[in-house]
C-alpha cells in the first residue's frame, strides 16, 4: 500500500535521527538502504537484490550495491569518501545493463550526503541526511508521485503504440481477432499503466510475467487468464491457496475484467513483445494522446502515420476554455476568499455533466475531466490550506468519472475511452494525494464514464443522458465531405434535416449540429464542435444555419475562425477547421477568435453578434442567386471541350501544323484554363465555331481529330454527351465572351493576398476551370481585384481543401458593389486597375503564381494593389477599414440593404454608377 507524504516525512525524520551519528565502523549498506526504503513504505522484496553483478567496459565483473531494475541504481561509500568517483563508478556500471534494466535515477551516498542524478532530465540534487525530510519529494518516482509532462509528439507515446501494435499483430496472426482481441488488449493496457502509476505495485505486472511464466510463452496465456480472473475477484472471495504473487494484485472491478474471453496463445516472441511493452515507463504516457495512437495501431494502413490520428491538447483547449473553463475559473477567483461560497462552487463543479457524441478514444472527455480536477484541486487548496483539518481526502474529492458521457461508432475506441477515464482519474488522484499527504486511489473501481457503442445519428441522446441533467456537449464529429459520404450517411443527413431544400450538399458533421440543436431546445446546455470550415462558407452555410437559427433559435456564443488543425507527424494531411460554440439562448459575452496566420495563435475580439459566417454582423444567409443583386454584368462558366483532348495543341506543334496544314492556323486560338493562366503556360485549341464548310477539305488532320471526338461522344454512357456527337467540331458547351472580359480562376491557393484575375480580349478562349464576366470596364476589374472583394470571397466562398473555390451564384451574384460611386471615384479605380495590369506586364518572364506568391510578390505590384485598394475603399466609405472583420461588417450591412430594397431612389435621370 502506498503511503502519504505526511507519513513519509515523519519516517524520514526518524530515519535521520537513527543514522545521524553512525560511524564508518557501524555503517552497513544493506541495513542503511533497507531503512531508507522503509521511509517510503518499500520492502526489500519489491526492490530486488544487493550486490548485483554486472560486466564493466573493461570486461571485468563489477558489483552494484543495489539495483532496482528500471528504477534506481545506488552506490554506497564510507562517510567522507569522494562522491564524484562513486558517481562515475555508478555510471560505468550502467554500460553492462540491459535496456530494460537501465535506471531512471542514480543515487550515490556516504551515509550522510545524498547525491541523486536524474538520467533522463540530466539534473542533480544534493542534500544531507538532516535535509532528507525536505527532499523526500525527489524520490516520488519510486511511488509514482512524480509530476508528469505529456508531449503530443513525445517519442515515448509513439514507441508505446508501436510496441502494442506488434503484440496486436502477433495475436491477430494466430487467429485471436475481433472483439476478444480488442478487449484483451485494453485489459493489458490497463495493467501496463497500473504498474507504473501506483494502481498496482511498481513493476508488479512485469514481475509476474518474468517470474511466473515460462520463457517459451507456453503458459503465458493461461497465467494472464488467471490474472484477469483475480483482478475481477474481491480479496475476500479469492481462493485461499491462491499463488501469493497473484493474490498481491488488487481488486479492480469496473466490469473491465468481467467478461470471460477465449483463451489466447503465446510463444517466446510474443512473450518478449509483451515484456517490451512492460519495459516502457507508462507513467509518462498521456491517456488523452495515447488512446488515439493506440487505435491507429490497430489499422496497418494508418500505422505508417502514427501520431497523426489524435486531437492535440492545444486544439481541445481552444474549444473547452471559452465554452466553460474560462468562466468557471473566473467564478472561482470571485469566490475563493469566501469560505461560505466555496462549497457551493465545489458542489456546482461536481454536478456538471458532459457529452461527447463522437468521442473516439475519449480525448475531449479526458482533457475536460483533467482540467476540472485541476480546478477542484485549487478549490481544495483554498478551502483546506494544504490539508489542515482533512481526516480523509476521499471525503473532499467530489468529482468522479461518471460525470462524462460519450457515444462512439466503433467498439474498440469506446472501450479505450472508458479505461482512459479511469487512468486520468487515478493520475489526478495521485496529484491530490501528493498535495494533501494522503494516498488516495479509487480501487475497486465503482464508477465509470458512460461510453455508448453506437451510431450517434441513430442513437437517442436522451437515452444516453437526459437533457435535464446535461451541462455541455463537446467534440469533433467526423470530417467527411458531402461528396465522399456513403449513401447511408447521406440518407442520415437528409433524415436529420427532414429532407429540407439543399440538404444534399451538407457535410456529414452537419448531422451533429442539427441533432444537438434539437436536443438542447428549452435548456441551458451549451454546445461546441470542431468542424471543417465548409459549414461556415459557401452554399452549406445558409442550408445548415438557416435551419439552426430560424427553426431552432440557435445563437452562436463564440467561434474560432479558420485555423490549421494538424500536428508534426510525417505525412499528416492538414485540415482547415473552425470551432463554433452555440446554445438555445443568447449571450452578452460573444467572442470571435481571429487568426492572422491560420497556423498561428488567435487573438480574441469581443463582438455584439456572430453570424453564420463567423462575422460580427446580423444573422444573414447568403443563398444561391441566378443574377447579381447589383446591376452589373453577368458572370458565366468557361467553355467545356468534352473532347478527350483532341481540340488541344501544344506550342511546339504550331509550326508543324502551319507547314502541313496552313488552313488550320486560322482556327487555332489561345486557350486559357486556370492552370495556364496562373502558371504562365501557353496552350492552344481548335475553335471551329462559324467554320467555313469549304475549309474542311483543306484540313484533313483537323478533320481526323473531329472524327475522334464524334466517336468519343457517341460511345459515352451519358445521353447528353451522345447528343453532342451531332456537333463534333464544337466544344461541348460554348460560353465564349463576345467582348473583352474578366477571367476568374474557379480555384486558387489560400496563401495569396489576392486571387489573380485577368483582363483579356475575346480571342482568348476561356476554359471551364475559369469563370468570365463580359461587357466590362477597368472599373469592374478594379472592384473585383480589390481587397474588399477578396475579403468577401474568403468569407462566403466554398473550399477545396484550403483553396478558394469561387462561386458565381454565391460569391459574385451576392457581392454588394459600391452604392453610388462618383465619376471621379470610378475614373480613379480604372486608373489604379490599369496600373496593376501595367506592373504585371513589366515582369514578362514571371507567372502570375510567382507574382502573387506572398513570398515573392514584387514591391511594385504590392504598391499598385495598395493604391487600388484605397481607391475602392473610398468608393465604399469615407471611413477607413481597420481590419478584415470591419470590412465584412460593412459588406454584410450593404448586402442587407441591397437585398431588402432599402436604397433611397435617386433623383430622376441619375443612374447608379455600379450599373
Amino acid at each position: 500500500m502506498v503511503i502519504g507524504w505526511n507519513e513519509i516525512k515523519d519516517r524520514a525524520l526518524q530515519f535521520s535521527k537513527e543514522w545521524k551519528d553512525t560511524t564508518n565502523e557501524e555503517a552497513d549498506a544493506k541495513s542503511f538502504l533497507d531503512a531508507f526504503f522503509d521511509v517510503f513504505g518499500i520492502t526489500r522484496k519489491k526492490i530486488g537484490t544487493f550486490e548485483h553483478r554486472v560486466k564493466k567496459l573493461s570486461n571485468t565483473d563489477g558489483y552494484i550495491d543495489l539495483l532496482w531494475k528500471g528504477t534506481i541504481l545506488i552506490e554506497m561509500k564510507s562517510r567522507g569518501k569522494n562522491l564524484d568517483r562513486a558517481f562515475q563508478q555508478a555510471l560505468d556500471y550502467t554500460h553492462g545493463l540491459k535496456q530494460n534494466e537501465l535506471p531512471k535515477y542514480v543515487l550515490v551516498s556516504d551515509f550522510y550526503i545524498f547525491r541523486l542524478y536524474d538520467t533522463e532530465e540530466q539534473t542533480t540534487v544534493e542534500f544531507t541526511l538532516d535535509e532528507l525530510v525536505k527532499n523526500v519529494q525527489h524520490f516520488g518516482y519510486l511511488l509514482g508521485y512524480q509530476k508528469k509532462t505529456f508531449k503530443e509528439q513525445d517519442p515515448a507515446n509513439i514507441k508505446a503504440a508501436e510496441l502494442m501494435g506488434k503484440l496486436h499483430d502477433r495475436l491477430e496472426e494466430i487467429g485471436y481477432q475481433g472483439h476478444p482481441l480488442e478487449v484483451y488488449l485494453v485489459r493489458i493496457l490497463f495493467c501496463l499503466f497500473a504498474e507504473d502509476t501506483t494502481i498496482f505495485e511498481k513493476q508488479q505486472f512485469q514481475d509476474f510475467i518474468e517470474n511466473r511464466t515460462a520463457e517459451d510463452g507456453s503458459d503465458l496465456a493461461s497465467k494472464i487468464q488467471e490474472l484477469f480472473q483475480v483482478l475481477n475477484t474481491p480479496k475476500d472471495k479469492r481462493f485461499k491457496n491462491l499463488d501469493e504473487q497473484l493474490n498481491d494484485f488488487p481488486y479492480v472491478n469496473g466490469k473491465l475484467y468481467e467478461e470471460i474471453l477465449p483463451m489466447a496463445s503465446f510463444d517466446s516472441k510474443m512473450r518478449k513483445a509483451l515484456l517490451d511493452c512492460c519495459y516502457i515507463d507508462w507513467s509518462k504516457i498521456s491517456p488523452a494522446i495515447f488512446g488515439s495512437m493506440f487505435q491507429s495501431v490497430m489499422n496497418p494502413k494508418e500505422r505508417r502515420n502514427l501520431g497523426a490520428h489524435y486531437t492535440s491538447e492545444s486544439n481541445i483547449l481552444k474549444l473547452i476554455k471559452p465554452l466553460f473553463l474560462d468562466e468557471l475559473w473566473g467564478e472561482f477567483e470571485s469566490v475563493k476568499g469566501n469560505k461560505n461560497k466555496l462549497p457551493e462552487f465545489h458542489k456546482k463543479l461536481s454536478q456538471l455533466k458532459f457529452l461527447d457524441p463522437a468521442c473516439g478514444c475519449g480525448n475531449f472527455l479526458v482533457i475536460t475531466y483533467r482540467e476540472l480536477r485541476l480546478l477542484e484541486l485549487e478549490v481544495l487548496r483554498a478551502t483546506y490550506n494544504s490539508g489542515q483539518g482533512v481526516l480523509d481526502i476521499s471525503d473532499i474529492i467530489w468529482l468522479d468519472v461518471d460525470m462524462m458521457y460519450g457515444i462512439e461508432y466503433e467498439e474498440f475506441p469506446a472501450r479505450i475511452a472508458e479505461v482512459a477515464m479511469w487512468l486520468i482519474d487515478h493520475q489526478m488522484n495521485m496529484m491530490i494525494s501528493n498535495e494533501f499527504g494522503q494516498y488516495f486511489a479509487r480501487l475497486p473501481l465503482k464508477k465509470s464514464a458512460k461510453i455508448v457503442h453506437g451510431d450517434a445519428l441513430e442513437v437517442n441522446w436522451e437515452e444516453v443522458i437526459t437533457k435535464d441533467n446535461l451541462s455541455y456537449i463537446i467534440g469533433n464529429p467526423p470530417f467527411i465531405g458531402s461528396k465522399i459520404m456513403t449513401q447511408f450517411q447521406r440518407n442520415q443527413i437528409i433524415k436529420e434535416f427532414d429532407n429540407s431544400k439543399g440538404c444534399g450538399v451538407l457535410d456529414y458533421v452537419s448531422g451533429w449540429y442539427i441533432k444537438a440543436a434539437k436536443y438542447i431546445q428549452n435548456t441551458k446546455i451549451k454546445v461546441a464542435f470542431v468542424s471543417t470550415n465548409s459549414i461556415v462558407q459557401g452554399e452549406q452555410t445558409s442550408v445548415l444555419w438557416g435551419q439552426m437559427m430560424n427553426r431552432f433559435n440557435i445563437k452562436i456564443h463564440y467561434a474560432h475562425r479558420t485555423f490549421k488543425w494538424s500536428n508534426e507527424a510525417k505525412g499528416n494531411a492538414a485540415v482547415y477547421c473552425v470551432i463554433v460554440g452555440f446554445a438555445n439562448f443568447d449571450s452578452n459575452n460573444k467572442r470571435i477568435f481571429e487568426y492572422e496566420d491560420i497556423k498561428g495563435v488567435a487573438h480574441e475580439i469581443k463582438v455584439k453578434n456572430i453570424n453564420p459566417y463567423l462575422v460580427d454582423a446580423k444573422d444573414i444567409f447568403i443563398e444561391k442567386r441566378r443574377k447579381p443583386i447589383c446591376n452589373v454584368p453577368q458572370i458565366a462558366f468557361g467553355n467545356m471541350p468534352n473532347d478527350g483532348g483532341n481540340f488541344f495543341i501544344i506550342e511546339n506543334d504550331l509550326e508543324q501544323i502551319e507547314l502541313s496544314e496552313p488552313r488550320s492556323i486560322h482556327y487555332i486560338k489561345p486557350f486559357i484554363g486556370a492552370h495556364e493562366f496562373l502558371n504562365g503556360q501557353k496552350k492552344y485549341c481548335f475553335w471551329f465555331k462559324n467554320a467555313n464548310p469549304n475549309d474542311w477539305i483543306l484540313m484533313p488532320l483537323a478533320l481526323q481529330k473531329v472524327k475522334a471526338i464524334e466517336k468519343l461522344r457517341a460511345n459515352s454512357s451519358r445521353e447528353a454527351t451522345r447528343k453532342l456527337a451531332l456537333f463534333p467540331s464544337l466544344f461541348g458547351e460554348i460560353r465564349q465572351p463576345n467582348t473583352n472580359y474578366i477571367l476568374i480562376p474557379r480555384h486558387s491557393s489560400e496563401n495569396r493576398r489576392y486571387i489573380p484575375f485577368g483582363y483579356l480580349s475575346k480571342d482568348n478562349i476561356v476554359g471551364d476551370t475559369c469563370l468570365s464576366v463580359e461587357n466590362v470596364t477597368l472599373y469592374h476589374f478594379g472592384i473585383l481585384h480589390s481587397l474588399m472583394h477578396f475579403v468577401w470571397l474568403k468569407t462566403t466562398c466554398g473550399r477545396i481543401k484550403s483553396d478558394f473555390r469561387y462561386s458565381n451564384e454565391i460569391v459574385y451574384n451576392n457581392y454588394p458593389w459600391p452604392e453610388n460611386p462618383s465619376d471621379k471615384q470610378i475614373k480613379t479605380i480604372e486608373e489604379k486597375a490599369q496600373n496593376v495590369l501595367d506592373v504585371r506586364a513589366s515582369f514578362p518572364t514571371s507567372s502570375l503564381a510567382d507574382l502573387y506568391s506572398p513570398l515573392t510578390m514584387p514591391p511594385a505590384l504590392v504598391k499598385a494593389h495598395n493604391e487600388l485598394d484605397k481607391a475602392v475603399d473610398a468608393a465604399y466609405s469615407k471611413q477607413a477599414f481597420t481590419s478584415e472583420a470591419k470590412r465584412m461588417e460593412f459588406l454584410f450591412e450593404l448586402y442587407e440593404k441591397y437585398t431588402a430594397g432599402l436604397f433611397v431612389k435617386e433623383k430622376k435621370g441619375k443612374k447608379s454608377k455600379s450599373e
